[in-house]
């Protein structure tokens, strides 16, 4: 070993963009409207990629919370937990490794507009 990589930083373990693609294809599978992918690791933020969607209905969100959290489990035996409720229009799940799924109804999209607010993200994927 020279003395060159010696003292080369170690790379960093990169998050888990597959989990995030994987998500996006879940709720595309569960017909949820105008998902999103945001890359945020050159934000620093508290998250690396946020996988956005909007949901029809209140039943419809229980449905997409219940499959994010098995497909989750059966990913990495972790739980991802979910924070907000169908009823409040907004559901948060951490599934771990750097990726948050949020869950809106057509108005809690409109009315907290986390694109507007992490405008500065890079969008990897939208299906409309």
């Amino acid at each position: 070993m020279t003395s060159d990589q010696s003292s080369a930083p170690r790379p960093l373990s990169r998050p888990d963009i597959e989990l995030a693609h994987a998500i996006v294809d879940l709720l595309a599978d569960r017909q949820v409207d105008d998902i999103v992918l945001l890359d945020l690791t050159p934000l620093g933020a508290f998250a690396d990629y946020f996988v956005i969607g909007t949901v029809g209905n209140i039943r419809q969100a229980r449905a997409v919370v219940d499959a994010v959290q098995e497909a989750v489990h059966r990913r990495s035996d972790q739980r991802a937990r979910p924070e907000g409720t169908p009823e409040s229009g907004w559901v948060l799940l951490d599934a771990g490794n750097g990726v948050v799924v949020h869950l809106f109804s057509p108005e809690g999209r409109t009315r907290y507009d986390l694109e507007g607010l992490w405008s500065r993200a890079q969008e990897v994927v939208r299906v409309q």
